[in-house]
């Protein structure tokens, strides 16, 4: 998407993989943007990329017509809205707040009507596509919100956006269609790890498994892109096994409110459990195949010298 900006403050909460990415773009388009986050040294390099540095949410989002916020959880959300130095605070009236942490719904309803009453919007806009996809300004957003919090936010879309899927007119929407998604990308990571591991332990040369299942039926996108890693023996985070405890942990809380049974999912929230007590939880989220490694006695590839 390539709409030129109307709106030419854009505030960027939280610059970790995605967030770096994101306010990049904007930049590229045309904005003026200001981010903060907890890691000094990456607020240094946006700055040093064009950027304005700020040192809590507040000063970012002051004057700001768009606060794009990259945080990790709902937790994190709120604090960066409500709590001490929060953007409520500093947002123009009338200005939007898109929110991109994986979160329950009914969070998500929370946090807009609380918002809303202060004469501001919130877009419930969680998004998919990975770090790569962020620079690029090619993400996937799965947003909900009130025809105004949309209008408001377009511009900032554009820049960030490959997809907009817009899925209806009130927070919590976008956020139930992340949960669905966060549970098939979570029971995938398990399945691909899984399997990989069971080729290892049958001797199988893992580079041609790699090449025999993405050209088969039994491919996912996950597989493909998650077991290079595993061949490379690289388990620096790219999405960690942490955030499959939160999002797959999530997913539970919903299904046990709705009394809705979800077995497989669950089997795979016991994996990232695992993987995270083993102490990766850190560290990619492809480490489910180290563990399945560790408890079969077989042996993964190790890091290129």
């Amino acid at each position: 998407m390539s709409n030129s900006p109307t709106a030419q403050r854009a505030a960027v909460i939280g610059l970790g993989s995605m967030g770096a990415g994101m306010a990049g773009a904007l930049l590229r388009a045309g904005f003026q943007v200001s981010a903060c986050d907890v890691n000094r040294q990456a607020v240094a390099r946006f700055a040093a990329n064009g950027g304005q540095a700020a040192a809590n949410p507040a000063a970012a989002a002051e004057g700001a017509d768009v606060v794009v916020c990259v945080v990790v959880n709902a937790a994190q959300t709120e604090a960066v809205l409500f709590g001490p130095g929060g953007a409520a605070e500093t947002m123009r009236a009338g200005a939007v707040f898109v929110s991109s942490a994986t979160m329950d719904p009914a969070i998500a309803r929370r946090l807009a009507a609380r918002l809303e009453e202060t004469g501001r919007h919130y877009l419930d806009a969680p998004m998919s596509g990975g770090a790569a996809r962020a620079a690029t300004g090619e993400l996937t957003f799965l947003a909900s919100g009130t025809k105004a919090a949309f209008d408001a936010a377009r511009p900032a879309l554009d820049a960030m956006a490959g997809k907009l899927y817009e899925l209806g007119d009130a927070a919590g929407q976008g956020a139930a269609f992340k949960m669905i998604n966060q549970l098939l990308a979570g029971v995938h990571i398990a399945a691909a790890s899984e399997a990989m591991s069971f080729a290892a332990k049958q001797g199988l040369d893992l580079r041609k498994v790699y090449e025999v299942i993405t050209a088969s039926a039994g491919n996912s996108w996950m597989f493909e892109n998650r077991m290079p890693h595993v061949l490379e023996g690289d388990y620096s985070p790219k999405s960690a096994v942490d955030i499959f405890v939160k999002d797959l942990g999530i997913v539970q809380d919903m299904a046990r409110a709705e009394k809705y049974p979800v077995p497989v999912a669950a089997a795979a929230l016991q994996m990232f459990l695992m993987a995270s007590g083993s102490g990766m939880g850190r560290d990619d989220d492809a480490s489910v195949a180290r563990l399945y490694a560790q408890v079969a006695g077989v042996t993964l590839p190790s890091p290129k010298a």
